[in-house]
């Protein structure tokens, strides 16, 4: 799959990254892994634009994931209080 570049910063290419829409399911949830997995490392060591990188990857992502799945099943055991 090839990179997707977004308009934006100084000389017009911003953060680069395959649009989530254009990921099979699979691809989705190996990717949403790696974020967190990497999350601590980015907020405790990364730089700024590195940790600006990370929340703006890891919101794509699951915003796709949500959009994909919005009656995804939710496990009552794991809630500590009423939303």
């Amino acid at each position: 799959m090839a990179d997707a570049t977004r308009p934006g910063a100084a000389g017009g290419v911003a953060e680069i990254g395959i649009d989530p829409a254009a990921l099979a399911d699979n691809d989705l949830l190996r990717e949403l892994t790696s974020l967190y997995r990497t999350r601590l490392d980015a907020l405790r060591h990364g730089p700024d634009a590195a940790l600006s990188n990370h929340l703006r990857r890891t919101a794509e992502l699951e915003t796709e994931y949500l959009t994909r799945h919005p009656g995804r099943e939710i496990d009552p055991a794991r809630l500590t209080q009423d939303f």
